[in-house]
């Protein structure tokens, strides 16, 4: 009888709570030590944090660091391409969703990611004689000690336990993280925020922010976003258990005579910034007025979604969406500057690397071309471009 109710013998909630508890332990545990401490290095946490979270990452789910890492950075190296190890819109959204874990377990079998992507991570003597040498040896203790504590019932939490990371953070991160929900920033690839407050999964429900900023500490940025997992790090803090390295860049204006190489390095820092307020400021009120300007008998089809199509990066696009921008575009002068112009300031940061003074240059013609189009919105916003200054980057606390 002992065996069927173990050391325990709690009411029904709180085998509910402790499953609970053991899932946001591990949740923290991946969040603050293996993502942002360990694959992004945002932040150093105390030894003691660090060899708890690698030490229950382990038995409750049986993932290595090195591995997790490795597969993590190739992610973002790769992201949204046939080489990411778990992009829906390559392998599907119902791939990644269910089969999330599996995906995970191929690409660690991968020696080139791990020896590519798995740099810095622990190579200690835990590491090769307890989590290398048992790799199911976490399992099986997690197994054991909920079994002996909650008797029959246990072996329900434990069940549990392996079932949520591969579910929720392998499924749902990094399949409706990559398909539905709002962004905040055009960044490279299709990341989404899948709900403003991220607190079930520690914060990683703020997927489009971290990819916009994939080296700071906190995801939450826009002031009516909560990541839980800074709440934690700003507790660890406090208490002297972890150091702060890097978080999202604030854009800072100033009003100088000349474009210089300050400016240039702010705006290329600040640069999902720039794309959001060039959206919010430039195309979205040049769309509008367009629309207006057309009469209902002429838009037809023509401006249905217009907005996304417009703000979206065209190779996030699908070939439908791509053909109703170019109908757009060929059929609206204003729109069609706009919408190169954006092109062209994106690439002062994505093309090759070019001397500050090559850089100043081409700052200096995307005004001067903006400014001669006529557009109002564009001529305002290049005259904002220009205020852009770097401010002192906070020293690690």
């Amino acid at each position: 009888m002992d065996f069927l109710f173990g050391f325990f013998r709690p009411s029904i909630w709180v085998y509910f709570v402790v499953a609970l508890v053991f899932f946001q332990l591990t949740v923290i545990s991946v969040t603050l030590y293996l993502h942002r401490d360990q694959a992004h290095r945002s932040v150093d946490l105390h030894p003691a944090i660090r060899h708890f979270c690698r030490l229950w990452v382990w038995m409750t789910s049986g993932m290595l660091t090195k591995e997790w890492v490795a597969v993590h950075r190739k992610h973002h190296a790769k992201c949204e391409t046939d080489e990411d190890p778990h992009s829906p819109r390559c392998k599907g959204l119902r791939k990644v969703l269910l089969e999330g874990a599996e995906l995970y377990q191929v690409e660690t079998k991968n020696p080139e990611t791990l020896k590519q992507y798995g740099r810095g991570t622990p190579d200690d003597w835990l590491e090769k004689n307890l989590y290398l040498k048992f790799p199911y040896g976490g399992l099986v203790a997690m197994f054991a000690i909920d079994v002996l504590l909650f008797g029959v019932v246990g072996i329900t939490i434990w069940a549990f336990q392996m079932m949520s990371m591969p579910l929720f953070a392998a499924g749902v991160i990094n399949g409706l993280g990559h398909h539905s929900g709002y962004r905040n920033f055009e960044c490279d690839d299709a990341a989404t925020n899948i709900v403003p407050w991220g607190v079930v999964l520690g914060g990683e429900e703020l997927h489009n922010n971290h990819h916009a900023f994939p080296s700071s500490a906190k995801f939450s940025v826009r002031s009516w976003e909560f990541d839980i997992g800074w709440m934690y790090l700003t507790i660890f803090k406090t208490l002297g258990l972890a150091k702060i390295r890097r978080v999202a860049p604030t854009p800072a204006f100033e009003d100088k005579p000349k474009v210089d190489v300050e400016t240039v390095s702010a705006i290329v820092l600040n640069r999902m910034h720039v794309l959001r307020t060039y959206a919010r400021a430039v195309t979205l009120p040049v769309l509008q007025a367009e629309k207006a300007r057309q009469s209902a008998a002429n838009a037809g089809d023509m401006w249905r979604r217009a907005k996304r199509i417009l703000v979206r990066r065209p190779e996030l696009l699908s070939r439908r969406h791509r053909e109703r921008l170019e109908q757009l575009l060929a059929n609206n002068e204003k729109l069609k500057t706009v919408h190169e112009l954006r092109e062209k300031l994106r690439g002062l940061w994505t093309g090759a690397t070019v001397s500050n003074d090559k850089l100043i240059q081409q700052l200096k013609d995307w005004c001067k071309e903006a400014e001669a189009t006529g557009i109002r919105a564009l001529q305002e916003f290049s005259q904002h471009l220009k205020t852009y200054t770097l401010q002192p980057q906070p020293a690690a606390h």
